[in-house]
């Protein structure tokens, strides 16, 4: 997905609870294009002229002011698993098409399984992938359905799977979808559009409770507890109907000193709105596994998060995989529990200075990949 497609619309900017600095710090976070490539890392054998080439192909007749969200180092990352003929990616949340055309450009053998839950965007990717659609197969699905989008294409295995994650430029920019404080519109904020739940349920029948854990648990918002309250005074009288109504109640209730900084008072709380509207975190926990689980070997995953909720069950799926499991009283490696996976990032990637610059949205993406070695454990 395309983060002129995909943009980070989330209100915060580090992982696993800490900032993006202090995760620098840790070694849990490097900055794409200022560190060593891992082990193994390289041109693909059968790839004409290695990755580089493929990187170029890949941007070749691409709007330099609509690149994808570190689209060079996803065709780096992704490209080796791609070289032989009738090799599949996975894209499990297409969008617009952006990492999919680059990838189906640079390699000319593959084929894609392109999934995603908004028709909308499906529509539109179709459109951009047309000059490749004898190799592109579209599924409406959420991507914790991969495992039947690719028994509906009659695939195997996959040789490599992409999520991007998180609302899309598309969604925030169509004003009436209701993603956006910025705009008056109908608090809706579903990514499915045939789905049945909306913001405007969440907001207008949810128990304080319940509201109050939505807003802290996924929002991050730690005047949750007023935030709820004051929209339960406020449906008491009518009920909460637009994005305008909601963001100006929510600046009422937040106090005025912590209003003066940290960017819309209201952006944590459209946040945990969408995340439990869309079940996104729930969706993740289960799309992980089983998406990784039809991995082929040497296959590779990369998923990019905008929220340290998403890097946090990234970060542990993929390294519980890439773990030894043998019991630490045993002298020997039990060879069943040796790693599926290698680690391909070295903790989390952000992009390049100079894409956060041409692509605000991109700021607090978060990177990660890995290969897999081994089949999966019985």
């Amino acid at each position: 997905m395309e983060r002129t497609d995909r943009g980070a619309y989330r209100g915060d900017s580090g992982g696993d609870g800490d900032s993006v600095e202090e995760q620098r710090r840790m070694g849990d976070i490097r900055q794409h294009g200022r560190h060593e490539p891992p082990e193994g890392h390289g041109g693909h054998p059968g790839g004409e002229g290695g990755i580089a080439a493929r990187v170029e192909a890949a941007r070749a007749g691409l709007d330099p002011l609509h690149v994808p969200v570190m689209l060079d180092r996803i065709v780096e990352l992704l490209a080796p698993a791609l070289g032989e003929p009738g090799a599949v990616l996975v894209d499990g949340t297409l969008g617009l098409g952006g990492h999919s055309e680059a990838l189906l450009r640079a390699c000319p053998d593959m084929r894609l399984v392109g999934v995603d839950r908004d028709t909308t965007a499906l529509e539109r990717s179709a459109e951009r992938l047309a000059p490749y659609s004898d190799r592109v197969h579209l599924v409406h699905a959420v991507y914790s359905d991969i495992p039947r989008a690719l028994d509906e294409a009659g695939v195997t295995g996959a040789d490599a799977i992409l999520l991007d994650l998180g609302v899309s430029s598309p969604q925030l920019d169509e004003t009436d979808r209701g993603f956006a404080y910025a705009h008056d519109a109908p608090l809706d904020m579903r990514m499915d559009r045939t789905q049945s739940l909306t913001a405007a349920e969440v907001v207008n029948t949810y128990p304080v409770a319940e509201l109050t854990r939505v807003l802290r648990t996924y929002g991050e918002e730690r005047f949750a507890s007023r935030v709820a309250r004051a929209i339960e005074r406020q449906r008491a009288q009518a009920p909460i109907e637009s994005t305008r109504a909601l963001a100006e109640l929510v600046r009422e209730a937040i106090p005025a000193a912590t209003r003066r900084t940290g960017g819309h008072p209201a952006k944590r709380t459209f946040q945990g709105l969408r995340i439990e509207v869309n079940a996104e975190l729930s969706i993740l926990e289960s799309a992980l596994p089983a998406a990784i689980a039809r991995l082929s070997v040497g296959g590779r995953v990369a998923v990019l998060s905008y929220h340290s909720l998403e890097d946090r069950m990234t970060k542990r799926a993929l390294a519980g995989l890439a773990t030894d499991t043998t019991p630490a009283d045993l002298p020997v490696p039990l060879p069943d529990r040796q790693p599926e996976l290698r680690l391909l990032t070295r903790g989390a990637e952000l992009p390049t200075d100079e894409e956060n610059e041409r692509n605000p949205r991109a700021q607090s993406a978060r990177l990660r990949a890995a290969e897999r070695v081994r089949p999966p454990r019985q």
